[in-house]
């Protein structure tokens, strides 16, 4: 769980330095921008904007129940990022599962490509789709 959060904190860091630079330097108002584009980063990087994740064998059941997809993702990401966006509001539909929080979600992800751990990776009615496109992904979810 720690090193989710070790890229959001690295740039936390970096933009406090580069904004304090900044303030002894004369310019408060753009040390204000350059730390808040810094925190922006951080929050976008940060676990906090996907849905709640839950475990792997968790989301299969609930897939088998509703037929929902399952995504299988780890913060940072940038492929990861691309499609929780692009899904917008209905990202919440789909089943998140956090591969650096749950080993059995790891272990699926890497029996169906070839050992690596690449993500996002989507079931959907029990096939595995590596890095799909979110247009695609949208039009697995029922229209609410």
């Amino acid at each position: 769980m720690m090193r989710a959060w070790i890229l959001p904190v690295v740039l936390v860091l970096c933009g406090s330095v580069a904004a304090l630079e900044r303030a002894f330097g004369g310019s408060p108002g753009s040390a204000a921008v350059l730390l808040l584009v810094f925190v922006l980063l951080a929050g976008v990087t940060s676990p906090l904007v996907f849905p709640r994740s839950v475990g792997a064998l968790e989301a299969q059941q609930r897939s088998a129940g509703d037929g929902r997809p399952v995504v299988f993702w780890r913060p940072g990401c940038t492929y990861c990022l691309r499609l929780r966006f692009r899904l917008g509001r209905r990202a919440r539909q789909l089943h998140w599962v956090n591969i650096w929080r749950d080993p059995a979600g790891a272990a699926a992800v890497r029996e169906v490509n070839d050992g690596n751990e690449t993500v996002p990776t989507v079931v959907v009615g029990g096939q595995s789709h590596t890095n799909p496109d979110p247009a695609w992904v949208r039009e697995q979810l029922s229209p609410s």
